[in-house]
């Protein structure tokens, strides 16, 4: 593995908008196009900072605040709507270079939980904040505000609404539209990883899933990768998917292909399905799915792009 040092190398960043049902068949014209425009938008936003020889950090905080901001994914604006018609929004941020992270969870008025999240990491002694004093605490940081109407649409509304009509699918446990996310490997070998979401619909009782916890939903580590996933969190909680990657990476010599689809393996054989981008030190990167369908972006320096949908793609 190539050790971070001073010597200039190529950049690499991935964003991710969600994994689950998304096939040719179940996703429109539309979404397909808007999913497409936003993964673009984000990748812009981060090389912005990468070829001006910004951080991974950075690069990752900028491309995942342009999905919170875009409906078509399940984060901020868009956000899908817990059971009792509220949005409870989650966040992370991680650096792998001394693997200090932030982490929000259930949020309700701030624009970007992203940078939320970053607040926290700098700003507090401590990881993850939660509810009404992770609201306190970002207006006590100036972190730019919205009035809970704003992340609510009509769309995720009439989601909820199918939801309820269907005693038996109160869950949604496909999260056709999910969690966002970006990792990052910068010019000089530093890795970091950001992860936002809206959870998922229907969600109670002040349910939390993996985005906002270290180790399962986001991980970044100089020594290993920065990951972000998307997918079903309560199982990749129980299987530490952020964590078991980097460490299968680290002490059995996996490249990250190989430890993040073992890892994906043994989460789906639990019952859990989503999907993973990851990206490590010396650039390599590569992303992992279970589902249909992930949507998914990267680019390199030089400008070589990739987005895509649906699992035969990129």
């Amino acid at each position: 593995m190539t050790t971070p040092n001073d010597t200039p190398r190529p950049w690499t960043l991935l964003v991710h908008g969600g994994a689950g049902i998304l096939t040719r068949e179940t996703v429109s014209a539309a979404t397909d196009a808007a999913a497409r425009a936003g993964l673009n938008a984000a990748l812009a936003a981060g090389e912005a900072v990468l070829a001006a020889g910004g951080t991974a950090l950075d690069a990752v905080e900028a491309a995942v605040r342009v999905l919170e901001d875009d409906p078509t994914f399940n984060s901020g604006r868009g956000a899908v709507f817990t059971f009792d018609g509220t949005i409870e929004l989650d966040a992370a941020i991680m650096d792998g270079r001394d693997r200090s992270a932030g982490a929000v969870a259930g949020v309700t008025r701030s624009r970007h939980p992203v940078t939320l999240a970053r607040a926290v990491k700098d700003h507090s002694p401590h990881v993850l904040l939660a509810g009404k004093g992770a609201d306190t605490f970002a207006a006590e940081q100036g972190v730019e505000p919205a009035d809970p109407d704003w992340f609510m649409t009509p769309e995720r509304r009439a989601q909820l609404d199918a939801m309820k009509a269907n005693p038996d699918g109160w869950f949604d446990v496909d999260m056709k539209y999910g969690t966002v996310g970006a990792v990052a490997v910068d010019a000089e070998g530093h890795v970091a990883a950001a992860t936002s979401t809206g959870g998922v619909t229907g969600k109670r009782w002040g349910r939390i899933g993996d985005s906002p916890l270290i180790g399962a939903g986001t991980y970044a580590d100089d020594r290993a990768c920065a990951m972000s996933a998307t997918g079903s969190g309560e199982f990749f909680i129980r299987v530490g998917v952020g964590h078991e990657i980097a460490a299968r990476i680290r002490f059995a010599g996996e490249s990250i292909g190989q430890a993040a689809d073992t890892v994906l393996a043994e989460t789906k054989a639990m019952g859990g399905t989503g999907g993973v981008i990851v990206v490590g030190p010396a650039g390599d990167a590569t992303w992992s799915l279970t589902t249909p369908g992930m949507f998914r972006g990267r680019v390199t320096q030089g400008g070589a792009r990739t987005v895509a949908v649906y699992g035969d793609e990129g």
